[in-house]
């Protein structure tokens, strides 16, 4: 299998998981258990599954926030809210998301269904060594409604992805800030600006890795990609995509068509009821 595979299924599957990250529906069942504020409400409930870990934990995994933005946030999040409480918060929130942007003849179509089954069946290919938040996620048992059960399986494969990902950028020798700078001076994943607020990164740390990754001539002095710099950020996403092929060797050609298939018009879907703010892209 060529690993385009692996490009070809993270354009597909990424919004039906990653829409819940901007949902309101996961700010408001957060604030029912106590979590009340966005970046409280994502730190906990993407690390519940990891357990009451401490803050080193989640800013190591999740990997390109500020470290001190979380440790405001965990671990006093698991004083308020019980890892398993936050989990099954957010299974809620999803599913009220999705009943939400889609239309009820969709979520409990034959489709949606066995898109659930063949991204369970991807999933149970991936080996956890060396993926913390894959093997956590791993670890929850599977809703019994459709709609979840594909929603939990596309989390588990995206998991897959990041925590690869994250050591591919290790390799290549871009930390937690240096990695985002990049990626978002290249014009490629969210703008500089949406980041910075949302990473808390602050514009002297910014700057200063700016200036880091122009001493490997990876920017140039105005801030700007080099050729060298887009090429390294191809290595990558190739990398990335190299390591990620497990689960789709787990399918055969026609399941992998069908459950990209069923994924991408989904994506689609969610794309139009506004699953995505607008303008964290827009570089």
């Amino acid at each position: 299998m060529q690993t385009q595979a692996a490009r070809d299924a993270k354009k597909a599957l990424d919004l039906p998981h990653a829409m819940i990250y901007f949902a309101p529906e996961l700010q408001r069942e957060m604030a029912e258990v106590g979590l009340d504020s966005w970046s409280r409400a994502y730190f906990a409930s993407r690390a519940a599954p990891l357990g009451a870990v401490g803050p080193k934990v989640v800013a190591a995994t999740f990997y390109n926030f500020n470290p001190e933005l979380v440790r405001r946030h965990i671990p006093a999040a698991w004083s308020i809210a019980s890892p398993a409480d936050i989990v099954a918060a957010r299974f809620r929130a999803v599913s009220g998301a999705l009943e939400r942007m889609l239309d009820a003849e969709t979520l409990r179509s034959e489709a949606v269904e066995e898109a659930g089954r063949l991204a369970a069946k991807a999933a149970e290919g991936c080996s956890p060594a060396g993926k913390p938040l894959f093997a956590a996620h791993a670890e929850i048992e599977y809703p019994t409604e459709p709609h979840l059960r594909l929603w939990h399986a596309l989390t588990l494969l995206r998991e897959f992805r990041g925590d690869a990902h994250i050591a591919v950028l290790q390799h290549a020798g871009l930390g937690p800030l240096q990695a985002p700078v990049l990626q978002s001076s290249a014009g490629r994943g969210m703008n500089a600006a949406t980041l910075k607020e949302t990473r808390a990164w602050s514009e002297e740390q910014w700057t200063d890795a700016q200036l880091e990754l122009a001493d490997r001539g990876l920017l140039d002095s105005s801030g700007a990609v080099t050729t060298a710099g887009e090429q390294l950020l191809d290595e990558i996403e190739h990398a990335t995509d190299a390591a990620s092929l497990e689960p789709w060797r787990n399918l055969d050609t026609s399941e992998f068509s069908r459950l990209l298939e069923t994924g991408g018009a989904l994506s689609e879907q969610l794309a139009e009821a506004g699953a995505v703010p607008k303008g964290i892209f827009e570089h």
